[in-house]
């Protein structure tokens, strides 16, 4: 970034996308706490599982709310991870 100068554009941050960046580093650093307390509490391979689905949730907000294409490769992969996961938690 400081290489390129693409951080000169930094001060022309409207207001609302600030928030959005604020309330993204507040939810990640709250999933991060709750992962490491779900690792505390359960077994590894159970909670990682439960952690990869939110590939799958991702492409699904994505389709519903930003209006990305759910093509056929995607629907595959989220049905393969979808799968994987199921072996992976039973």
């Amino acid at each position: 970034m400081l290489v390129t100068r693409a951080g000169k554009d930094i001060a022309h941050i409207s207001g609302r996308n600030l928030w959005f960046l604020i309330l993204s580093g507040l939810a990640t650093g709250a999933s991060w706490l709750c992962y490491f307390r779900a690792l505390q509490m359960g077994e590894t391979g159970k909670v990682a599982a439960v952690d990869k689905l939110s590939i799958v949730l991702t492409f699904l907000l994505a389709w519903a709310f930003v209006g990305e294409a759910m093509t056929i490769k995607t629907t595959i992969a989220a049905v393969l991870i979808v799968a994987g996961l199921l072996v992976m938690a039973l």
